[in-house]
C-alpha cells in the first residue's frame, strides 16, 4: 500500500514534473560555526527560494530562527545528526533530533550523516536503521548523506569508495541517497546503477562555478536525480541567480557552456 504521508511530502521536496531536486543544504552551523552565507539564515533561504530551490536542510535552529520570512515557499528538511569541527572525533555523528520532532516542526523530510569507513561506522550505522524505520512507519522522507570517510579511505572519490557507500543508503532504506560525485560521468553511472534509491551529489569544498556546473552536467548525465549543494550556493555572490542556472540544469537539461553564459551575462 502506498504511504500518502510519505507522496504528500515528497510532491514538497521535489519538482512534479521532472521527480528531481534542487536542495541547499544549511546545516553547517553546527560543525563550522557562522560561516559567510549563514549568518542571516532567514536571508539566505529567501534568496534560494527566489531561485527555484526544491528544499533546504538544516538543524532545529534553521525554523526556529530563519526559515520562510517571506517570498517563495521552500521544502524543509531537519538533519538528524550532528559533530563539531572542533571535537577530535569530527566525524563521529550523533543524533540530536528524531523524526517525530521534526514531524512536529513542520518538517517535510529528515536528513542523516553516516561517514562509511570511520572508526564508529558501526553506531552511525545503527543510528541510521532505526531513523529508517521510523520514517517508514510515520511517511516520512529521508536523505542519507554517505560518505566514504575513514582511515582505510584514501580518496574520498573513488568509485570503488563512493559505489559501496551509496549502496548502503539505499540497502538501509533511504529515499535519496546523497554521495561525492567521482570526478566522470561514465564512473559516476556506475555508482547509479549499483544503487536502487535515487541519488543526489554533494558539493563538497568551494569550487568555482565552472567547476560546479561541469560537476552537475556530469552528474545529470550520469542519472542523478539532482543535487544538493551548500558552500557553493550560498557563499556565492548571487544565490537566487546561481540557484535558477542550476535549477535550469536539473529540471531543463541546461548545458555547463550555457549555464556559464547565463551567469557572465547577469
Amino acid at each position: 500500500m502506498v504511504n500518502v504521508g510519505k507522496s504528500i511530502r515528497m510532491e514538497r521536496i521535489i519538482n512534479r514534473n521532472t521527480n528531481k531536486t534542487v536542495i541547499v543544504p544549511m546545516d553547517h552551523g553546527v560543525s563550522v560555526g557562522p560561516i559567510d552565507g549563514l549568518i542571516d539564515m532567514g536571508k539566505t533561504v529567501d534568496m534560494v527560494a527566489d531561485g527555484g530551490a526544491n528544499a533546504v536542510i538544516g538543524h532545529i535552529g534553521l525554523p526556529l530562527y530563519g526559515h520562510r520570512h517571506h517570498g517563495k515557499d521552500v521544502g524543509l528538511i531537519l538533519h538528524l545528526s550532528a559533530s563539531t569541527s572542533l571535537s577530535p572525533k569530527s566525524n563521529r555523528k550523533v543524533l540530536v533530533n528524531t523524526v517525530k520532532n521534526a514531524l512536529r516542526m513542520g518538517a517535510d523530510g529528515v536528513s542523516i550523516h553516516i561517514n562509511i569507513g570511520d572508526k564508529y561506522e558501526s553506531e552511525m550505522l545503527s543510528d541510521f536503521g532505526k531513523i529508517a524505520i521510523e520514517c517508514s512507519y510515520w511517511g516520512m522522507p529521508l536523505i542519507a548523506m554517505m560518505y566514504p570517510r575513514g582511515p582505510k579511505i584514501e580518496n574520498e572519490k573513488d568509485l570503488e569508495v563512493v559505489k559501496i557507500a551509496a549502496r548502503v543508503g539505499a540497502e538501509l532504506g533511504a529515499d535519496f541517497v546523497k554521495t561525492n560525485y567521482t570526478g566522470d560521468p561514465k564512473s559516476f553511472e556506475e555508482v547509479i546503477k549499483g544503487c536502487p534509491a535515487p541519488i543526489l551529489i554533494a558539493g563538497g569544498s568551494k569550487m568555482s562555478d565552472e567547476e560546479t556546473f561541469l560537476m552537475i552536467e556530469g552528474a545529470m548525465k550520469a542519472g542523478a536525480k539532482g543535487l544538493s549543494i551548500g558552500r557553493n550556493v550560498f557563499q556565492h555572490k548571487n544565490p537566487t541567480l546561481f540557484v535558477k542556472i542550476s535549477c535550469a540544469m536539473v529540471h531543463e537539461g541546461l548545458s555547463a557552456k550555457n549555464a556559464l553564459e547565463m551567469l557572465k551575462d547577469s
